[in-house]
């Protein structure tokens, strides 16, 4: 599986991530970056697609920021590592839809779901850039919780 992820991901250099789940339809990258393993978030109008109440549902960038908004994220000025900051990074194709998300894990590294495929954590947010998600068109960043559970 590593070599099919490093083929629809060429800037992932060996060592440079590594599959640290197996396979699962229930959920996507945008859910996984929600810290939803239940449901298949996207905005598309579907029985199957959840979307947060109230978001608009289209494929731009403002309506992803407004949903991950209901998650107490807000824009920031980049993915560098900032502690007591919980980070994603929005990806979008050329023509500016989104098309992926990934999520800033407490070391700096980040995790992405690779569409139905494994869930990946890679060292650089631009690993999983460039073919198929295209580039990074937004970083959003919460404090992180402080929940004792």
């Amino acid at each position: 599986m590593i070599e099919t992820i490093q083929q629809l991901f060429p800037r992932l250099r060996e060592g440079e991530f590594k599959i640290t789940s197996q396979r699962d339809t229930r959920y996507n990258c945008v859910a996984w970056a929600a810290g939803d393993v239940r449901r298949w978030w996207w905005p598309a109008e579907s029985p199957l697609a959840f979307w947060p109440p109230k978001v608009k549902r289209e494929e731009s960038i403002s309506s992803f920021i407004d949903a991950f908004g209901t998650l107490g994220y807000e824009l920031t000025g980049s993915g560098h590592h900032e502690e007591g900051i919980e980070k994603v990074a929005i990806f979008a194709s050329a023509d500016r839809v989104p098309t992926h998300i990934a999520r800033q894990l407490a070391n700096g590294s980040w995790t992405s779901k690779i569409g139905c495929l494994e869930d990946i954590a890679h060292i650089e947010v631009n690993g999983v850039g460039g073919s198929d998600y295209g580039e990074v068109a937004a970083f959003l960043g919460r404090p992180k919780s402080t929940s004792i559970f």
